[in-house]
């Protein structure tokens, strides 16, 4: 990640990656340190599967709480600013497909909490930087796989 980045977060997102984080630290952390402990007392590490699972758990949990500490570190936390009439980060955005569809509802937000499936897009995606900076009533086109798809804006909140 780089450092000079700023990384957008909702006060949801920063609460959610500190809980993550202290789950790493301290319980995660002590309980892997635990099970080293243990497999280092059985003798002969070259052939210890446990040790060598052990190891590289312990590789990916530090790199976790390395990137979740630099997270944070150029967190700007997202403010809400209730309703508006143009689409900013933090906002809830419902759009309709163009020739049909269900509304949805998406809420724009940094790359580091984006997660589609639950209605959060990245500013930096296609749909999200669409969005951003439109008001109610406009028509954004999303280059898609099978071709443009055009959604328009209903409701901002």
């Amino acid at each position: 990640m780089d450092p000079r980045k700023t990384v957008y977060l909702t006060r949801e997102g920063r609460e959610e990656l500190q809980e993550e984080l202290t789950e790493l630290v301290e319980v995660k952390r002590p309980a892997l340190a635990e099970r080293l402990r243990r497999a280092i007392a059985q003798g002969d590490l070259s052939e210890n599967a446990d040790y060598k699972t052990a190891k590289e758990e312990q590789s990916f949990l530090e790199g976790r709480i390395q990137d979740i500490e630099a997270l944070l570190r150029s967190a700007q936390i997202i403010e809400e600013t209730g309703r508006s009439d143009l689409v900013t980060l933090g906002s809830r955005v419902t759009v309709v497909e163009e020739g049909g569809g269900s509304p949805e509802t998406f809420r724009i937000v940094g790359t580091a909490e984006a997660d589609p499936i639950n209605g959060k897009v990245s500013h930096e995606s296609p749909l999200g930087g669409a969005l951003l900076g439109r008001k109610v009533g406009d028509v954004v086109m999303i280059e898609a796989p099978n071709g443009e798809i055009a959604f328009q804006i209903t409701d901002i909140e």
